[in-house]
């Protein structure tokens, strides 16, 4: 048997939750999983993972063996990295989180770019529109927008997403336009509730600071349904530029409030704290970086 593969098996395992889900990931079967967890345990001489028909759970045994293999691989992992350093290939799998929003637009339509540069890597997109468990989920790198709660990651800021406050014409026709950010408390504002400060509209003008705490009849978790209600001429929304840039473009939306500079929010792309960064991870970072450094529909609409 091999233990060092046998050890990273389990491990996976356990952050996966699941024997299916790495079995997929390592393109084997489930009863593969099975098996090198069996040999495993005999060779240990005790039962690592107590299995249910609904949940996997770890014995005591299995809990302090999984801390030691973690320490283990990543040690093992550190070591061939050293040796390698400066020629590791940037090949295989390569597991990306993102919002669904920011994901399938400005991730998704640079994926033929990067796979063109580095033709060895697989890549596997995995969109939600809630923070996503970096190692549950056995991700390699997530791509969050705005402030980090979480200290326990590894994170690199690529970018900054500039937001813009827009309404459809039909809206403001009937409504009316706001001009500074304290009207907005008597206009319909739509809220993108996964931001810590959802209902708090911060804006900037010659050097001051204007908070508004705003209110409306319609919220959601994903952007482009937030888009699609301010096309429906339901309200107003403070939302990133590249949402909004060709809906600007072609007048389906008026930005307003342009004396006025938004607050801004960072792009950051996140790792586990316990797993190196890969050369494929890092060449994928550094692509989505140079990218939206030049990205015209990040820029502020002026």
């Amino acid at each position: 048997m091999d233990k060092l593969n046998a050890m990273a098996v389990f491990v996976r395992v356990v952050e996966r939750g699941s024997f299916s889900a790495v079995a997929r990931e390592l393109q084997t079967s489930q009863p593969t999983i099975s098996k090198v967890l069996r040999a495993l345990e005999t060779e240990l001489g005790g039962k690592l993972i107590a299995r249910s028909t609904r949940q996997l759970s770890l014995t005591d045994e299995g809990q302090r063996y999984y801390s030691e293999c973690r320490q283990i691989l990543a040690a093992v992992d550190a070591a061939e990295h050293s040796f390698q350093s400066g020629r590791e290939t940037v090949a295989g799998n390569l597991r990306i989180g993102s919002s669904v929003s920011f994901g399938r637009l400005q991730i998704a339509t640079r994926l033929p770019g990067f796979l063109n540069t580095y033709p060895q890597v697989q890549i596997d997109l995995q969109l939600s529109d809630q923070n996503q468990d970096l190692v549950g989920e056995g991700l390699d790198v997530t791509f969050r927008i705005g402030e980090l709660n979480d200290s326990g990651l590894i994170a690199r800021r690529i970018g900054e997403t500039h937001r813009i406050t827009v309404a459809a014409p039909s809206y403001l026709e009937q409504h009316g336009q706001p001009y500074s950010p304290a009207e907005l408390s008597g206009h319909n504002c739509l809220q993108f509730n996964l931001l810590n400060s959802q209902n708090l509209w911060a804006y900037e003008k010659d050097g001051q600071r204007h908070e508004v705490r705003i209110k409306g009849n319609a919220q959601s978790n994903n952007s482009e349904a937030i888009r699609e209600m301010v096309l429906g001429g339901l309200g107003i929304s403070l939302s990133p530029v590249w949402l909004f840039s060709e809906d600007v473009r072609v007048g389906r939306v008026i930005p307003i409030l342009q004396d006025y500079t938004a607050q801004s929010l960072p792009i950051h792309a996140v790792s586990p704290a316990n797993r190196r960064q890969s050369a494929r991870v890092k060449a994928f970072v550094d692509y989505m970086s140079q990218a939206l450094e030049t990205a015209p529909e990040l820029k502020p609409i002026r």
